[in-house]
């Protein structure tokens, strides 16, 4: 599977963690940065990783900012994007089975690193369930 991580400053020592433990599941992944714990503007990062997803370079992507917000604000810009903001693994389960979220946006301030590995985990092993829920994205879409 191919993964696309991007983080601002306060997401960044997230970022590493979960970088290394997504290279310990034999996942490729695509880091857009930022490399350092020095402010830095989240959109720069965030966005890129959702195009990424929407170009379809990446299977996934994942942002993390302080509370996650910014993160997916940015991302839910770009056309073709579902991201998810999730600070437990039943959020995660439930935006992949109900909304196909390609996106998911973590809070570092919230989200203790043993939850944010589970989170993760729980976001790339979870398929879409559709029925139902296909006409409500169709809906999304529409507007987009």
């Amino acid at each position: 599977m191919k993964i696309a991580l991007g983080a601002d400053h306060k997401g960044y020592p997230l970022k590493e963690k979960i970088k290394r433990f997504l290279t310990e599941r034999h996942d490729e992944v695509l880091d857009f940065g930022t490399d350092a714990e020095e402010s830095c503007d989240f959109p720069d990062f965030g966005l890129k990783v959702a195009h990424a997803v929407a170009d379809g370079i990446v299977d996934y992507g994942i942002n993390i900012c302080w509370t996650g917000n910014g993160m997916i604000m940015a991302a839910n810009k770009v056309k073709g994007i579902r991201a998810g903001l999730c600070l437990n693994a039943e959020m995660a389960k439930l935006t992949r089975l109900h909304n196909d979220a390609n996106v998911l946006s973590l809070a570092s301030k919230y989200v203790p690193e043993e939850d944010a590995l589970e989170i993760v985990e729980t976001f790339l092993t979870t398929d879409f369930e559709g029925g139902r829920h296909i006409q409500r994205l169709e809906k999304i879409a529409a507007e987009e």
